[in-house]
């Protein structure tokens, strides 16, 4: 499931190259309440270059896995109500790591849909937050390695760069932004956190 092949290839991958390489590899969570899987289809760079990105001002409590080895998850609260998952690419204390925004599910959708109270399959994972409830994703996983239960990152369907379509970053300022293109989306994907 998850190789050793996979987190050296996460390991030598910068933020933006790491964002493109993890479209098509899949999430599978395992609770109590049973297991669910999904694809990721849409995912947003990060480093500590990067104005936008926790790392930017250095290692922080809130913060320290993404400093971490790569194929760790980030695991963070946000707007005092959502988490949201990053996986850490990169070399160890570096400070990268990729936000999964939207994952097309793939197994589980009956207990996707009870854990989010919506039966629209499209609606289930298509954004960063809804994908962490879905999959049951909270402050516990934050620097769990996505090499085994409850949450495992597999190799999936191989993408190339004329599958994908880099765009700007959602809810990035320009100043903070400067129109880099960190945003990765599957082109013709209908469980995108945004359109197009």
């Amino acid at each position: 499931m998850y190789s050793d092949n996979l987190i050296e290839k996460l390991t030598s991958l910068n933020a933006v190259d790491a964002a493109k390489f993890l479209i098509g590899c899949e999430l599978i969570s395992f609770t109590s309440e049973g297991g669910c899987s999904g694809m990721i289809v849409e995912t947003e760079a990060y480093d500590m270059r990067d104005k936008a990105s926790h790392s930017f001002k250095g290692m922080t409590v809130r913060n320290s896995a993404m400093f971490g080895p790569a194929g760790t998850a980030y695991v963070y609260f946000t707007y005092g109500m959502h988490f949201c998952m990053n996986i850490v690419v990169g070399k160890e204390g570096f400070g990268a790591a990729v936000l999964i925004r939207a994952l097309e599910p793939l197994t589980g959708l009956e207990l996707m849909s009870k854990r989010r109270n919506v039966s629209n399959k499209h609606n289930l994972a298509s954004g960063p937050a809804k994908l962490t409830q879905a999959l049951y994703i909270t402050r516990p996983l934050n620097g769990h390695r996505l090499n085994g239960p409850p949450l495992i990152l597999k190799r999936g369907t191989k993408f190339n760069d004329v599958d994908l379509v880099l765009t700007k970053r959602i809810g990035i300022s320009e100043k903070k932004d400067f129109g880099l293109k960190r945003r990765v989306c599957l082109k013709g994907s209908e469980f995108l956190s945004r359109p197009l």
